[in-house]
């Protein structure tokens, strides 16, 4: 594998140019001892000061392009990350998977910068770096967190960790009086670019708090929060609670509309369905009245059955017609 030449560093002291001569003097090949990627989910990611890099094997510097085809189980390739990572979201995730994918066999270690740090470059944070730290060492792509990592990168940081390639996407990041900190990293050949995830950040959520400041305030208060602890005056406070008992007898009288419509439409479908009942019994009534009394109906017929009957019972009976032809009858 290329070693570095010994005059191959840049000015900040990062070597950038590799040699394929081999080193002056031989050496015994000695056993990588690396830390490996972790297999498991089942702890968080270890802290570097708590397993820190001992491997005594000479730490070659690899190309990209030889990243990239595979490095030996023993030899994953060193790829760091670093941020603030307040309030940690899916675009904090998204990069880190990007960093921890980046070759096939990667060891991700993720600097977090301090509190000290951030605020006097960057700005007040709503966690404080226990907090930040250990909201990184419960994210599955990450392997090692460093904490308090430096603003800009020297050459003895990365060398005590030996790292070899730092992800980070590729907008110059201008702060601490440079244009661009990771300048001096990408002119060694050692910077390799992620892609930011648009629609989240840090600065999009804190604007959504502050945008609806109201609604959140009168949430916490709800929940059992003190004006106090969310920093509310005592005006204010009054004014939350008052809205809260208008959004509460408002939420009462939406309920009692509700209920209210779904009583007129049980009591509609009901009426539906005994003025459904009533016509089907009106019309099977009505037929059965027809049926006996009218026209032609059961009630007619057998009257004048009966009438016959009795016409029949009341006229007297003819004699024979002989007993007829004694009186001159007919013959």
């Amino acid at each position: 594998m290329p070693v570095l030449t010994t005059d191959a560093e840049s000015e900040t002291g990062i070597p950038k140019s590799l040699s394929n001569e081999p080193p002056s003097e031989t050496m015994e090949e000695i056993e990588h001892t690396c830390p490996q990627p972790r297999l498991t989910l089942t702890a968080p990611a270890p802290f570097a000061d708590e397993t820190s890099c001992q491997c005594q094997a000479p730490h070659e510097k690899l190309t990209i392009a030889q990243a990239r085809l595979g490095t030996p189980v023993d030899r994953p390739v060193r790829v760091y990350a670093d941020g603030i990572f307040d309030l940690f979201h899916s675009g904090h995730a998204r990069a880190l998977m990007q960093a921890k994918t980046l070759f096939p066999n990667s060891y991700l270690l993720v600097g977090v910068c301090s509190d000290d740090l951030t605020h006097k470059f960057k700005g007040f944070t709503v966690m404080n770096e226990a907090e930040r730290y250990e909201a990184l060492r419960h994210c599955r792509y990450v392997d090692e967190v460093i904490r308090d990592a430096p603003w800009t990168l020297t050459p003895e940081f990365l060398e005590k960790h030996k790292i070899d390639f730092v992800a980070h996407d590729d907008i110059p990041y201008s702060s601490a009086g440079s244009d661009d900190v990771y300048k001096h990293i990408k002119e060694a050949g050692m910077f390799v670019p992620t892609q930011r995830t648009e629609g989240i950040s840090t600065s999009d959520i804190i604007t959504r708090i502050v945008r609806d400041y109201d609604v959140y305030a009168r949430r916490n208060l709800q929940r059992g929060y003190t004006a106090k602890e969310l920093n509310v005056s005592f005006i204010n406070e009054k004014k939350y609670r008052f809205q809260n008992q208008v959004d509460k007898m408002k939420e009462k009288v939406k309920n009692v509309e509700e209920r209210s419509k779904e009583f007129v439409n049980r009591v509609e479908e009901k009426s539906h369905d005994l003025i459904q009942k009533w016509e089907e019994k009106s019309r099977e009534f009505i037929g059965n009245f027809l049926e006996l009394f009218g026209p032609d109906g059961a009630w007619k017929q057998m009257f004048q059955e009966r009438s016959s009957r009795m016409l029949q019972a009341l006229s007297p009976k003819q004699s024979p017609p002989k007993v007829w032809a004694q009186y001159g009858g007919f013959q």
